[in-house]
């Protein structure tokens, strides 16, 4: 059978709102982070990220929490396909804190909430079709409109040879056993769910929860007497997670023994936040079980995706890429707060990222000083000019991928706000114009703490008049900036570019930018970006790719800038600088705007000359570079052809 996707998950989606302080009450709390949550949510992210083919089956609100909801799964990877929107309710929210290791209160509203309205109408035969598996989770089965929604779910799942599996996910006040203040609660004993879960434990190939969510799915707090009696309604693997004791697997009759069970493998780690631990863990077990991986091997995945759920802050945010899965896996535990494994946090952050910018065709109009020095210019008037770059961008881009915007906030605030959501890539700088020693815009704030304030899809760009032959005082105030910055940015979860600019203090060689780089890498700074002048030299270029990726193999990548230089000689750079992969594009700015801005401040042209003009322009260096991405690309494939005859 064609099976497009791996996975299919069903259930709860809803915000969480994590208190971003640690330690107090919830009551105390004083800001919140944003994230996806709900169990199924979860598990379809976790095991996007590990490289499955997932989907999920919900409900979220017409409106802007629904709407963050599905664009982030898209960002996951996840196929959205089976999230459905509700016209009159609204997504569901969870307020969560983490007071101490043992102490993590939530509160659920979840009151007629979107995802408790799916129907057997929401699931489509055609896309659990497409599926290898189907997971469900409790909760979904305390209502019987939702009940029924899951059970035509897996009846379909059968009907088209998937497996199934089921979290038991048990919450007590979502089935209505607990009050409101009782989030936290994971166990109240009940014969009608107890029932309710045994009727419906046959349906599933995979069955996992705690000991006490076996005690309820089993009717007893005997966790032994537990597992027997769901043994006698379900043929599944039982997969019970003991915490720091691990998990076991039990594909037969169940031993006398929790020990006697299969296991895999555990990881000594410090506890930091166990809320969202069970859906890492999952996501890890899913990948295991559809890879038919033994047993052991498969919880080895659970136990390792679990370990870094408890690690780290949030639910989703916390769950490993593949790649960073296996280098855990291969290393190891280094220090057991891994939130604060340097090499391993760096992993995490860098294949975790969202969006594909493997082209970057940007128009750069964060300039300040060179505008201020034009005739006419006003900030007024700077303003409404840089509000005419951002219109002609878009003209260019017309909701392609691929194209972006640099744009500061003093002087083009209206643009820079104005841009977000529309697809452009954008970079917003902070440094003071033309500053070295490097200083800042005073707005970022001595602690950087301006950066609070940005949107997540800003990108904090810094430009460091810097060269290798620096008198040493000097060169340690701008490393301790930008040292600080990058701390600062990585701490709001802001991508961070860091452009350098040596020709501006001494004479260069082939040699200064891949000294330059391997030195910020040094003292422990990892942009996502770097923004590097034009260089004539391969040998340059390929110190300069060398150094970063000796370093940071899964850096973003490059960026030319342009450096007011005219059209031909952009064009030769961009021809020598496209035949390096890890030179995504270019960064251009006065090339583009710097006549029509002169024109524009002195009233000599109109807002429609002005952005007709800066379109043609930024639309031939686009070109420009297109052409010879593409002239590179052919004459790899021309030497890798001859290569192999």
């Amino acid at each position: 059978m064609n099976k497009s996707l791996d996975v299919i998950t069903i259930g709860r989606s809803s915000v969480d709102l994590y208190g971003a302080q640690i330690g107090g009450r919830l009551e105390d709390m004083g800001s919140f982070r944003k994230y996806i949550g709900g169990s199924p949510t979860n598990m379809a992210a976790g095991t996007a990220r590990l490289g499955l083919r997932s989907a999920l089956i919900t409900r979220v609100g017409n409106e802007h929490m629904g709407r963050f909801i599905r664009e982030e799964l898209a960002r996951e990877g996840v196929d959205v396909t089976g999230v459905k929107t509700d016209p009159e309710r609204l997504t569901a929210l969870v307020l969560l804190g983490i007071r101490d290791e043992e102490t993590f209160p939530l509160i659920f509203y979840r009151e007629n909430c979107a995802d408790m309205a799916l129907s057997e109408d929401d699931i489509d035969e055609e896309l659990i079709a497409r599926s290898r598996s189907v997971v469900a989770t409790g909760t979904h089965l305390s209502h019987p409109d939702t009940e029924k929604a899951v059970l035509k779910a897996l009846e379909l799942a059968r009907k088209h040879g998937a497996r199934t599996a089921l979290d038991i996910d048990y919450r007590p006040n979502l089935w209505g056993l607990a009050g409101h203040g009782d989030g936290e609660s994971r166990f109240v004993e009940s014969a009608a769910v107890t029932s309710k879960l045994q009727s419906t434990l046959h349906l599933f190939d995979l069955i996992v929860g705690t000991e006490e969510e076996f005690h309820i799915a089993g009717g007893s707090t005997d966790t032994i007497a537990a597992l027997r009696a769901v043994r006698a309604v379900s043929r599944a693997t039982l997969v019970c997670k003991r915490g720091a004791a691990g998990a076991v697997a039990f594909t037969g009759n169940i031993p006398d023994d929790l020990n006697d069970g299969e296991t895999g493998p555990g990881y000594p780690i410090e506890v930091f936040n166990v809320l969202g631990a069970g859906d890492g863990f999952m996501s890890g077990l899913i990948k295991g079980w559809l890879e038919d991986a033994a047993w052991p091997r498969a919880l080895q995945y659970a136990n390792a995706c679990g370990a870094f759920a408890v690690s780290r802050h949030g639910c989703t945010p916390a769950y490993p890429s593949l790649a960073e899965l296996t280098f855990f896996l291969d290393r190891g535990v280094k220090t057991k707060a891994l939130r604060q494994d340097p090499e391993l946090e760096q992993i995490h952050w860098a294949t975790n990222r969202h969006q594909d910018w493997s082209i970057m065709r940007v128009f750069a109009f964060d300039h300040r000083m060179q505008l201020e020095a034009m005739p006419g210019a006003t900030p007024e008037k700077i303003g409404h000019f840089k509000a005419l770059c951002l219109q002609a961008a878009l003209g260019v881009q017309n909701g392609q991928p691929g194209y972006g915007i640099l744009c500061d906030n003093r002087l083009g605030k209206r643009a820079l706000h104005a841009a977000s959501g529309t697809g452009l890539w954008i970079g917003r700088p902070v440094e003071w114009p033309g500053s070295r020693p490097l200083t800042l815009e005073p707005e970022i704030g001595p602690d950087f703490g301006g950066l609070d304030e940005w949107p997540l899809d800003n990108v904090v760009k810094v430009l460091c008049f810097c060269h290798p032959d620096d008198a040493t005082d000097l060169r340690d105030a701008q490393e301790e900036t930008v040292r600080r910055l990058f701390a600062a940015a990585r701490r709001n979860r802001l991508e961070f570019l860091l452009e350098i600019i040596p020709s501006k203090v001494s004479p260069v060689n082939d040699d200064t930018n891949a000294t330059l780089i391997r030195r910020f890498y040094e003292i422990g700074v990892y942009p996502d970006w770097w923004k590097l002048e034009p260089m004539a030299s391969r040998v340059a270029w390929e110190k300069a790719c060398t150094a970063i990726t000796d370093n940071d193999p899964n850096t973003r990548g490059i960026v030319v800038l342009g450096l007011d230089a005219p059209e031909d000689e952009l064009a030769a750079s961009f021809n020598v600088a496209a035949s390096f992969p890890l030179v995504k594009g270019f960064a251009v700015g006065r090339t583009i705007f710097a006549q029509a801005a002169r024109d524009w401040l002195v009233g000599a042209t109109t807002d429609a000359d002005a952005v007709a003009d800066m379109q043609a322009r930024y639309r031939r260096l686009c070109v420009l570079w297109d052409t010879a991405r593409a002239a590179a690309q052919d004459n790899d494939a021309a030497v890798s052809s001859q290569g192999g005859l």
